[in-house]
């Protein structure tokens, strides 16, 4: 700027007049307020244009926003209806294969009762049931015997039930006498057409449960022969089957 300092504005008014410096400052003065017009014109020109691209893509992007917040929530909404949908399915066909079970159950076991010339004569361990309790290790079990006999005298006599498995990772066989308390009096019977025989059991805490024997036995009397029935089923599918059929 020491340019500007080396310029005596007296000499330039002698030599130029009065009049010409006044003409001499007035264009100056005019041509930097064109010039300043013109670069603050082009200025805001630039600035409107940038402001008009920056709000234009602004509301693209928040159309975007708004089309995508409504397919996501139509998305949602189809969803919870197929979940829904997809609940009712399942829960019907549930309802419909435990009635479908309980309906054969039913049919198979008054058939038993009622049409025994269907069957082999004589007394069969109709069904095996175990139950879950809120105790570990802790078991509910029925047992039910049907006799299929024409002629039906009273069947007497008792059951044996054995667990086998693995205790402590070795093959093991548990009697029920080892995992109750009930007595041969318990598991007694005494009935013309059928008996529902009731009881509970608990494991030990390393044993595995693998299978399930019921044996029913008809000591030799009067009015009967000595005979015994042996049944096995798997532990899980008895418990399986029994979850089934409970509504």
């Amino acid at each position: 700027m020491n340019w500007l300092a080396k310029i005596n504005l007296s000499k330039v008014v002698t030599r130029l007049g009065a009049f010409r410096s006044a003409i001499l400052i007035l264009a100056i003065v005019i041509i930097s307020l064109f010039c300043g017009y013109r670069l603050g014109n082009f200025y805001h020109s630039y600035q409107s244009q940038t402001l008009a691209q920056q709000q234009a893509r602004l509301d693209f992007l928040y159309q975007q926003l708004v089309d995508k917040t409504k397919r996501i929530n139509t998305l949602d909404v189809e969803l919870e209806v197929e979940r829904m949908a997809n609940q009712r399915s399942q829960k019907m066909l549930k309802s419909i294969e435990q009635e479908h079970f309980q309906v054969k159950k039913e049919l198979a076991f008054y058939e038993k009762v009622m049409a025994p010339e269907k069957a082999a004569n004589g007394l069969v361990i109709d069904n095996i049931q175990l139950t879950k309790t809120e105790s570990p290790h802790h078991y509910r079990f029925q047992v039910v015997l049907v006799q299929q006999l024409l002629r039906k005298r009273y069947a007497k006599g008792y059951i044996e039930i054995s667990i086998n498995g693995s205790l402590n990772n070795k093959p093991s066989s548990m009697p029920l006498s080892q995992l109750s308390t009930l007595t041969k009096k318990d598991l007694s019977f005494s009935f013309q057409y059928f008996q529902v025989i009731n009881g509970e059991l608990t494991l030990p805490e390393n044993f595995v449960p693998e299978t399930i024997n019921v044996a029913a036995i008809l000591p030799k009397g009067k009015w009967q022969e000595y005979n015994r029935i042996d049944q096995s089923q798997p532990w899980l599918k008895i418990i399986d089957n029994n979850s089934q059929s409970s509504p």
